[in-house]
């Protein structure tokens, strides 16, 4: 585990040189913001155009017994561009066996001045030594710092801007918090995350998210909460019809931004946080840190504290091979893998919903028990089909990659691409979710022979 911290003393925006990092002006936050408005659901695949090799231009494929044709093969003149690819980027047979740097706290939970109930709390949990971001960052929000914490999922960043962020709520009982995420899964995971720290204080919270009944949500708001956590376009649409007045909000926490951007909820961010007090704490968390993020930093956070946590790198250390199959014959091919018992919990990524839903479809008719997340299913349908999963009901999880945003699943064996990522950001994303902590796991990716 490498940690690095860099703080900016210049105005808005700037990261400064610090213990060996390189200076950046506010200059080079000023890139394109890109992205499309971002849509009511809070689930929609960003459809990127973006190659990320120069490899030979295929189609990965459709997800449904024939392997050919589909929206997902694209059209000429339009459409869904597929990727372009080099089979040699998804094959690793021989991953190295990584030996983190062992990371040594500066603090206990103890140490931060955090209520005394609240430590007690994460004793009782089995809590009493922070995770390396925890140890940098929450001494750095209950000062009331801007923050940027450039961290994946797993480094323990949700409980990293949550313990602060409860303390200063038990404080002062009037703050009000707003937690953006790009997916549903994830807001209702922080609100669980939430609940399991502030148990026994009267802390009140409403999740706001796409596919399910605003109905309820707008109940929820009429009463005092401490925190409000939603995806963007359901955000914006309660703001805009003044179901929800963001003039109280004393911290925006941006929760995995770089996803949030790629799925273009660049425009409502920009409206939410702009109908913010100025003097507002903004917690940044990302696990990348391209032009449109920087540009979001530089226009929103004031005088940020940079906290970068890098875990292992998957490319490296998960087992990867590819999978030929013939033009008819990709799902007889799929349906062979699974005679491998090694294949045990197994999430297979496909690019399109309607696809997804068939590709289930069709392995639950071949005995292969499957479920599946998507945008097309409601709230409480993707959690049934997550908790199968899950409970190992299931064997498999078919999803999209907006969708499976947010999802962490322990002992994944398997990462299956049945049809291509649409960038090599989006394969790493993936095949993160398999060989996670110290278990093994392995990727496989469909590409036609």
């Amino acid at each position: 585990m490498q940690t690095t911290r860099n703080r900016s003393p210049r105005g808005r925006g700037g990261f400064a040189k610090r213990r060996g990092t390189t200076t950046r002006s506010n200059s080079s936050f000023r890139g394109r913001t890109g992205g499309r408005s971002g849509e009511r659901s809070g689930d929609r695949h960003s459809g990127s155009s973006r190659s990320f090799s120069r490899g030979p231009r295929r189609s990965g494929g459709s997800s449904h017994r024939s392997g050919g044709g589909g929206r997902s093969g694209g059209r000429s003149g339009g459409g869904r561009k597929m990727p372009s690819f080099d089979p040699s980027q998804f094959i690793n047979t021989n991953p190295v066996e990584v030996v983190e740097e062992v990371y040594t706290p500066k603090h206990k939970f103890g140490d931060f001045g955090l209520d005394k109930k609240l430590v007690h709390t994460l004793s009782t949990i089995g809590l009493s030594v922070p995770t390396p971001i925890q140890d940098q960052i929450i001494p750095l929000i209950l000062d009331g710092r801007d923050v940027v914490g450039l961290a994946e999922t797993g480094t323990g960043k949700t409980a990293a801007f949550l313990l602060p962020l409860i303390h200063k709520t038990l404080k002062e009982y009037s703050r009000q918090t707003l937690i953006l995420t790009p997916t549903r899964e994830l807001a209702l995971q922080i609100e669980q995350e939430l609940k399991k720290l502030s148990k026994g204080f009267k802390i009140h919270s409403t999740v706001c998210v796409g596919g399910t009944s605003i109905r309820p949500q707008i109940h929820g708001l009429r009463r005092k909460n401490h925190f409000v956590i939603g995806t963007p376009g359901r955000i914006q649409d309660l703001i805009d019809n003044n179901h929800f007045k963001t003039s109280a909000v004393s911290t925006v926490v941006l929760d995995e931004a770089d996803r949030m951007l790629d799925m273009g909820f660049i425009g409502p961010i920009r409206e939410i946080l702009s109908g913010t007090p100025k003097e507002r704490e903004t917690l940044f968390f990302s696990a990348t840190m391209d032009d449109k993020t920087k540009q979001l930093v530089g226009d929103f956070l004031k005088n940020p504290e940079v906290i970068s946590v890098k875990k292992k790198d998957v490319t490296n250390s998960i087992k990867q091979d590819v999978v030929r199959y013939g033009h008819s014959d990709k799902f007889e091919t799929l349906e062979k893998l699974f005679q491998d018992s090694s294949l045990q919990r197994v999430i297979i990524f496909g690019s399109m919903k309607h696809s997804v839903e068939k590709l289930s479809q069709e392995l639950s008719k071949s005995g292969i028990k499957a479920e599946s997340i998507h945008g097309n299913k409601n709230h409480s349908q993707r959690q049934r089909s997550l908790a199968r999963f899950k409970s190992g009901q299931s064997r498999v999880l078919v999803a999209t990659d907006v969708a499976a945003r947010g999802i962490h699943v322990d002992n994944v064996s398997h990462v299956i691409n049945y049809d291509l990522p649409q960038t090599f950001e989006d394969y790493v994303h993936r095949i993160g979710r398999t060989g996670r902590g110290d278990k093994k796991g392995q990727a496989l990716t469909f590409i036609p022979a």
